[in-house]
């Protein structure tokens, strides 16, 4: 089921093609070319993580991260394994990110207390408006001005469904959100129908977004577009983009606090 299905038309995805991984004439990897070959992956990756991340990280910062993630990869890389290095460099870059992410803090308390207050507000004006509310009626909510407000949605963009803290390593001790999900649930039905039901709420409070957040979400989840490419389809800044994509996220998760 896609949730974005009805939210924009079809677009041809760009995809980004790539070969077996070649090897020098001692059989081995040749690591300059597959570092050339996958840097746009790395740039992908990099910018698809940008939208759920404050002002403070730096996009060249992330990708020289993911670019030593993609060479770990290729000493790491067992081709006798039978997956495919595109699959294996991906996991490698998105951890390496995820780690340097940890290590920086990058988000304080201050600004995941501004995250709450917005779902919130946004959950008490739904429940009132039976609508989704406006931008400037969830300002006055917050007793901010809009400026006040859109600004705070660019520092807050760190709002996503599954923080990264909640995929704590096992040295911290306690089992980390990984743990919680890698029982075999297909032999469990209530999981199933349970899974279901979520899947259509999400799909449902989707439907309930304001028609430009909808598009917005479209393109970037759907389509894989980046925030520069979404900000010249809508005609707005990226910071525009990126404070819709913060607005969008707190109305899901306010519409799915019973999930």
């Amino acid at each position: 089921m896609n949730p974005f299905a009805s939210a924009t038309p079809a677009k041809a995805e760009a995809t980004t093609a790539f070969t077996a991984p070649v090897y020098n004439a001692k059989g081995r990897m040749d690591r300059n070319h597959l570092l050339r070959q996958h840097m746009p992956l790395v740039r992908k990756l990099a910018h698809q993580m940008m939208a759920k991340l404050p002002a403070s990280v730096e996009l060249d910062d992330l990708i020289q991260v993911g670019m030593m993630g993609l060479n770990d990869a290729i000493s790491r890389f067992d081709a006798t394994a039978g997956a495919q290095f595109e699959t294996f460099a991906t996991q490698r870059i998105k951890g390496s990110m995820l780690d340097e992410l940890r290590s920086l803090d990058w988000m304080s308390r201050g600004d995941r207390k501004l995250q709450r207050d917005i779902e919130s507000a946004v959950h008490r004006l739904e429940q009132k408006l039976h609508r989704a509310p406006t931008e400037s009626e969830i300002a006055q909510a917050l007793e901010m001005s809009l400026e006040s407000y859109q600004e705070t949605l660019g520092r807050v963009r760190g709002t996503q469904i599954v923080h990264l803290e909640d995929m704590g390593s096992h040295e911290e001790g306690g089992e980390d959100f990984l743990d919680r999900h890698v029982a075999d649930e297909a032999a469990n039905p209530m999981a199933l129908l349970q899974d279901h039901r979520m899947r259509q709420a999400l799909v449902d409070a989707i439907k309930n977004l304001p028609e430009r957040e909808q598009l917005m979400m479209s393109l970037y989840y759907e389509q894989d577009m980046n925030l520069k490419e979404i900000a010249l389809v809508l005609g707005v800044t990226e910071s525009r983009v990126c404070q819709l994509h913060s607005q969008s996220i707190a109305r899901l998760r306010s519409r799915l606090r019973a999930w």
